[in-house]
């Protein structure tokens, strides 16, 4: 069993749907509250912000190992991507405040421990593990400490990597603990989604096990399938 914010997630549960908001508020505040308010009025059960700057994330450097080489993102810095895709500090009380106001889940991804300690000022009832941190043993132990259920995508790690993820959580004090699977991909062709790996983490870990999606597609709920992660955005034809 697995509770956020007084909800119980179970085998006998139906599934828990999060809307990830990432970057899709386009620098707005206004146009991220909007995206909680659709969020709720679609009937999800929690939207998950991600929480960091540009200077938590990386350096204002123009060398090719700090240039997106592919995908969409091709030819960016990465200080300006994270730049422009950041969710301010400065707004995410007025985020948290709107949520509870409205009725709906907010959580977060916090990647580095400023951002934890902001997210505990504001009370988060889970943490998000983004896959590309799930090697940040560090940051999990620090997550852990702080007594609040912890999701953790697996989509870059090996077996080993989330063994050691799920043992420093534990260590950390965290028993409420859940994985995704996840292709990290953006979009995720279909053709990779490996959906068959969500029953493959949970009869190798015993958690819990969803699916955070990257893919264009629609999916069908099937019974083993406890929790659903879905980027939300409002018009794509306004970017």
């Amino acid at each position: 069993m697995f509770i956020i914010d007084n909800k119980k997630i179970s085998e006998t549960d139906k599934p828990y749907i999060i809307a990830e908001l990432s970057a899709n508020h386009n620098g707005s505040l206004d146009r991220a509250k909007l995206s909680i308010k659709i969020a709720k009025e679609c009937g999800v059960d929690a939207v998950k912000i991600q929480t960091y700057n540009a200077d938590t994330m990386t350096i204002d450097c123009d060398k090719k190992d700090f240039i997106v080489n592919g995908g969409l993102w091709n030819g960016y810095k990465l200080y300006k991507l994270y730049d422009e895709a950041h969710t301010p500090f400065e707004w995410h009380s007025e985020l948290y405040r709107y949520a509870k106001e409205i009725g709906i889940t907010l959580f977060s991804t916090p990647f580095d421990e400023s951002a934890v300690d902001l997210l505990e000022t504001l009370n988060t009832p889970a943490y998000k593990i983004a896959s590309f941190e799930l090697a940040d043993l560090p940051l999990i132990s620090y997550v852990a400490k702080k007594g609040k259920p912890m999701l953790m995508s697996t989509g870059m790690a090996t077996e080993n990597e989330i063994s050691e993820a799920l043992e420093t959580a534990r260590s950390g004090g965290c028993n409420s603990l859940l994985l995704f699977h996840c292709i990290s991909s953006y979009p995720a062709p279909i053709e990779q989604a490996n959906l068959k790996q969500i029953l493959n983490l949970k009869k190798t870990f015993g958690v819990l096990v969803g699916l955070a999606s990257r893919t264009t597609v629609k999916f069908a709920f099937r019974r083993s399938l406890r929790k659903f992660y879905k980027p939300i955005i409002i018009k794509r034809k306004e970017l």
